[in-house]
């Protein structure tokens, strides 16, 4: 059985395999019972709808994938076990390659992220997203995201 910050770790790297998938409604169901905010943009967005609706309208899409690798690292999870709430911080770097872009990073980060138990199972309440770093993202985003 895996602990509770193994658990929301695994959260945390399946939001990047299913986006690197193309699997925008796996992504959105993350965010169910959640919010979505950025440092760039005032938008909250809440909830599974409107976090399909933020995705399908900004992530391109290349015979259903975008053709990207989302590579999540120094995850620092702290759990409340009184509270049954969790937080945790981690870095993104996002590699792209396409036959008009040759691979490279594209956009890098962080994200804050918020999570609760319920039932014993762990899910987002919050991910707020911070760009650190922008590169090329002609090939990535149809407009600019959240």
């Amino acid at each position: 059985m895996a602990t509770d910050s193994e658990a929301i770790t695994a959260l945390i790297f399946t939001y990047a395999e299913r986006l690197d998938a193309g699997d925008l409604e796996g992504v959105a169901s993350l965010f169910a019972d959640a919010t979505l905010r950025s440092d760039l943009h005032p938008h909250v967005r809440r909830g599974a709808a409107a976090a399909l609706a933020l995705y399908r309208d900004t992530v391109m899409l290349y015979d259903g994938k975008p053709c990207t690798k989302h590579l999540t690292t120094n995850v620092v999870v702290e759990v409340d076990t009184a509270t049954a709430t969790a937080t945790a911080r981690s870095y993104y770097t996002v590699l792209q390659a396409r036959p008009e872009l040759p691979l490279q990073i594209i956009i890098s980060g962080r994200y804050e992220d918020r999570f609760a138990r319920a039932g014993g199972a762990w899910h987002f309440t919050d991910r707020k997203f911070f760009v650190d770093l922008l590169g090329d993202l002609r090939c990535h985003l149809k407009r600019p995201a959240v």
